[in-house]
Parts: structure tokens; sequence; C-alpha cells
């Protein structure tokens, strides 16, 4: 297996700074609280801790999501932004709050991707957390600049296979999801290439456009303006199904290089010992709220699939996601912090 190679050294960042206008929202009938040891639930509001700064994706997702679970649950339900490296601050919050419902926690694939990389956390990310649903999917895309000589992913995976070595690959900071990806992508396709991690997506953008890196991954919220404006093309999207704001856009799978399949997501959780009655009533309000056509609408303008699930399997996709992202990282040579 190749050793990673980079040329920068910020580490962990991995806030996206992009800004999405507001939708107003449907007013839709409550759903009745839930009965259990502690009485009617909710009958106060309710926080969601989200790991991440005002104005990102995951900002925006839950903060769409959170006006519609207030609507039918009859409570407001209230962000709460902690951002920091890895979701530590959130997170521990959220493992440590009273198991009652009012404290959830915005999840995300950092959460499993922290557990490889620092030492010790202060929380349990499997054992201190009782998965409620998914929320939704964030691909991410190979991208290139509109003058590219790369046409297809095919393109680029001959090149790097012709010239090893010599395909400057630009993500965010090491350690990132795009970061990761990409040296996936490099370890399932069979290549050599050099990867150049940068502060943040603009930064990754500025190098596309210049011609200092030949192709990039990123998110594709981020960079759905570039590609509509032609600034930027798509050449394949990460998960295993086409991204319904690209829809010409082939998977990476599509396009040759089997068993790629990587996505960002966002979920809810609460703390461990959470009543199940309780889970019960926020896992339906979940699903309700990621159906309604104005979250569906909103979020897939920042192209992300939403999708609801089970808590079995939110916690299933939790295991699957550190034991994944573990291997990637050791194989990247990343010494846990």
């Amino acid at each position: 297996m190749k050793s990673l190679r980079t040329l920068s050294s910020p580490r962990r960042r991995r806030t996206l700074a992009w800004l999405a206008a507001g939708a107003a929202l449907p007013a839709l009938p409550a759903l009745a609280p839930a009965q259990g040891p502690q009485g009617r639930y909710p009958e106060r509001p309710i926080q969601i801790l989200v790991p991440f700064a005002p104005g990102g994706i995951a900002d925006i997702t839950a903060r769409a999501v959170a006006e519609v679970m207030g609507q039918r649950l009859g409570q407001a339900v209230v962000v709460d932004n902690r951002p920091s490296a890895g979701s530590i601050v959130a997170s521990q919050a959220a493992a440590a709050a009273k198991p009652d419902g009012y404290t959830l926690l915005l999840m995300s694939n950092a959460n499993a991707v922290s557990v490889g990389l620092f030492k010790k956390l202060p929380y349990d990310t499997q054992k201190d957390f009782a998965g409620i649903s998914t929320l939704g999917y964030f691909d991410l895309g190979v991208f290139v600049p509109s003058g590219s000589r790369f046409g297809s992913l095919k393109d680029v995976v001959a090149f790097a296979k012709a010239n090893r070595g010599k395909l400057n690959v630009g993500t965010i900071a090491v350690g990132s999801t795009q970061h990761l990806a990409a040296k996936l992508f490099e370890t399932v396709a069979g290549l050599d290439v050099l990867l150049v991690p940068y502060k943040g997506s603009p930064a990754v953008l500025t190098a596309l456009r210049s011609g200092e890196t030949d192709i990039a991954f990123e998110m594709v919220g981020p960079m759905l303006p570039q590609v509509r404006a032609g600034v930027v093309k798509a050449l394949a999207v990460s998960s295993d199904r086409r991204n319904p704001a690209l829809p010409d856009v082939p998977t990476a799978i599509e396009s040759g290089v089997g068993g790629y399949n990587v996505a960002s997501w966002n979920a809810l959780a609460a703390p461990a010992g959470t009543p199940p009655e309780v889970i019960a009533l926020l896992n339906r309000t979940v699903r309700e709220a990621v159906a309604s056509p104005a979250v569906k609408d909103k979020l897939g303008q920042l192209g992300m699939r939403v999708a609801a699930s089970t808590p079995a399997e939110l916690e299933r996709l939790l295991a699957g996601e550190i034991k994944r992202w573990g291997e990637v990282i050791r194989a990247a040579n990343l010494e846990p912090e």
C-alpha cells in the first residue's frame, strides 16, 4: 500500500463556510407527546448541539429539520452551535447531558473519523449515545477546471497509472473527510498520487482554477455554483448512486472504480439511556421532517440526499464508519493526537 505524501500541515478543520438562503416551512399538525417514566414528553424546548459553526451545511441541515420537528412536537427545537476539531466539544456535552430527550447531538462522520484521529476521547462514541435517525448524506465529487485535459474519471485513472506520483489531488485539511476520501480513492484505484491539502474549500477552488492541482475532492454542495457557472466540471460523485443535484454526473463505480463508495452524513443522537419511548417519538418526528417537501427541497439545493433511518440502522452505520475510517487513517500513516 502506498504511503501518504502531503504538502501541508493544518489538521482537523472541516467547517464548510457555504451559506444558503432560508425557506419558509409550512405549519404541520403536532404529534401526540410520549408517555413514560418521566411523564409527558416534550414539555419544554429541546436543544440540538451542532459541532459546526453557523452558516455551514451541517448547521443549515439542523435548522431546517429542527423547525419542522418543533412544529410536530409542539415545542421549540433550538440549535446550539459548538464548533470544535473532531466535533469533540458538542459531543462531550451531549454525552454528559441528562438522558431525558431535551439535549440532542447532530452527529456526523466526523464522530466516526475522530475515533481514529485521537488517542483518547472524553466519551465513548458508540456506548455513550443512543441513535435516533440519519438525516441525509452529502456526496463528494471529483472536480476539474473547465478547460481540463481530463474528460472523465477514467481519463484521470489512466493518466495516474501511466504517470505514477505526478497527479496532484487537492483536498481540504489532513484528516478531513475530503482528504481521507481522496486517500481511499488512491488505495481502491491502485494509484500513487500527490495529495495536496489546503486550509479550506475556497483555497482548493483557487488551486484548481489556477492549475496548481489537477483534480480536487470536495463536497458537492459548495461546488454546485461553480459547476453551474461553468467554472469547474464534475467528473464523478463518490457515493453508489447519482446525486440529484448532478443527475448527469456518473458515480465513481460507474466510471470503473469498483468498490469506491463514500459519503459524508448527518444524523441525530441522544445521550445513552434516553427512554425508548422518547427515542421512538423523536425518530418518527425526524422521519416526517426529512420527508416534508420544504426540507427535501432546501437540503437538495445543498447537494444533500435526505434519508431517515431506524435507530438501529444509524448505530450500524456509525460502527461501520468507525471501522472503515480507522483503516484509512492507519493506511495514511496519520498519527493519532
